[in-house]
């Protein structure tokens, strides 16, 4: 078996980033040595793209915002089960993750992010999430290289009470908020609830690793 090469490297808060490869089509991020994304195990994030479009609300110029690019894979499948006149925000943290995905892995991704729906911004989502620019979004994916977990407090930027109140304020009447988790959390799991989301939980695939994906709704 071929051994992996490191693409490209760069330095971020969290620690070092890096592309790397293995033959032609085989991909890995890392981050300060951590797998984050294989572009062989990637069931789950697509999983997530498809029930969030699945469950938005029948109407024209869906808005949807994305937190997390990866390696474009999420993001992909959204667009092709999305409209012509759908309009994609993509919140990144790091610029050297959307030069990869324009460079060594737009085949893998089919140059999602040059698709004339998409807007990339390089910002904190959370961010996104609590100053929406314009009208609320139609549907928030939460695509992050850590889900929701034991021990989230009300002041966990994504998971937590505060944050989770910010994302149902950012969405339209029956809008959907889509999550990718390592595994089940209840704690995370009442918070939705108290929030005012109707949610369910899914773990796409059979065998191996599987991840779950949440898919909840805002009432109306």
């Amino acid at each position: 078996m071929r051994s992996w090469e490191t693409l490209d490297a760069a330095d971020s808060p969290d620690g070092r980033l890096e592309l790397r490869r293995r033959g032609e089509s085989d991909f890995l991020i890392t981050l300060a040595g951590r797998v984050l994304m294989n572009s062989a195990a990637r069931r789950s994030e697509e999983a997530l793209a498809r029930e969030v479009c699945a469950r938005l609300p029948q109407q024209q110029a869906p808005r949807l915002l994305v937190g997390g690019l990866g390696m474009g894979l999420t993001l992909r499948t959204a667009l092709d089960d999305l409209p012509a006149d759908a309009r994609v925000t993509v919140a990144e943290l790091n610029s050297v993750v959307v030069d990869w995905c324009r460079g060594p892995l737009a085949a893998l991704n089919a140059r999602a992010v040059e698709d004339p729906r998409v807007a990339v911004v390089i910002a904190d989502v959370a961010e996104l999430i609590r100053n929406p620019r314009a009208q609320r979004f139609d549907a928030i994916a939460i695509d992050l290289y850590q889900g929701p977990s034991g021990g989230r407090d009300s002041d966990e930027p994504f998971y937590g009470r505060r944050a989770l109140e910010e994302t149902r304020d950012a969405l339209a009447s029956g809008g959907v908020f889509g999550i990718w988790a390592e595994r089940p959390d209840s704690g995370f799991e009442k918070r939705l609830r108290a929030a005012g989301f109707a949610f369910e939980r899914s773990r796409p695939g059979r065998g191996g690793l599987r991840h779950v994906v949440y898919t909840a709704v805002r009432g109306r």
